[in-house]
């Protein structure tokens, strides 16, 4: 496996070492050891699977209490992955980065405790899966609105059309409104 911090450090993108041939192909896409030796979490409670269509943004969804860190990557299908930090103390405060995670790629994302995280489809249907740090607590949920200026995240959308979002991603507060982390 290959670790490598994004422009917000703490991020990191995981490329696994993929064995192919003609009959298919082999990658371990998480070791207790080497997300050690990189100073990651090794203990996920809860797992999460999902499966969106073309077009569909997830997002910008974060934990106020019992917040989660997220090891998340794409099974069926490409999305464009983003986190922002929502660490008020943090030098990269309001800031986000984002990659293209695909199954072809097989490339994850690790996304720490105190960032928001969502993702917009890319082909005609995104499988996602995803191991959290800490367990889901509806309550403690809260959301980042998607194209808050303030953010300014490059969403790469199809041209001439919107997202489709839940009625709770498209009612979201932007940055200066939301609830964040001290």
């Amino acid at each position: 496996m290959n670790f490598q911090p994004l422009a917000i450090a703490e991020v990191v993108l995981v490329t696994p070492r993929v064995f192919g041939d003609a009959r298919g192909f082999f990658m371990e896409t998480w070791r207790a050891d080497r997300f050690a030796e990189q100073g990651l979490p090794t203990r996920f409670v809860q797992d999460n699977h999902s499966r969106s269509a073309r077009g569909v943004l997830r997002g910008l969804h974060y934990q106020i209490r019992q917040p989660q860190g997220k090891l998340v990557r794409v099974t069926l299908g490409e999305v464009f992955d983003v986190a922002v930090d929502l660490r008020r103390g943090s030098p990269t405060f309001g800031r986000w980065v984002g990659d293209r995670l695909s199954a072809e790629n097989g490339r994850a994302l690790w996304v720490p405790p105190g960032f928001a995280h969502g993702f917009y489809v890319l082909s005609e249907f995104a499988e996602f899966s995803y191991k959290c740090t800490d367990y889901y607590a509806p309550e403690h949920e809260r959301c980042l609105r998607w194209d808050d200026p303030d953010l300014g995240v490059a969403w790469p959308l199809t041209p001439g059309t919107l997202p489709q979002l839940s009625a709770k991603d498209a009612a979201a507060p932007r940055l200066p409104e939301a609830e964040v982390y001290p």
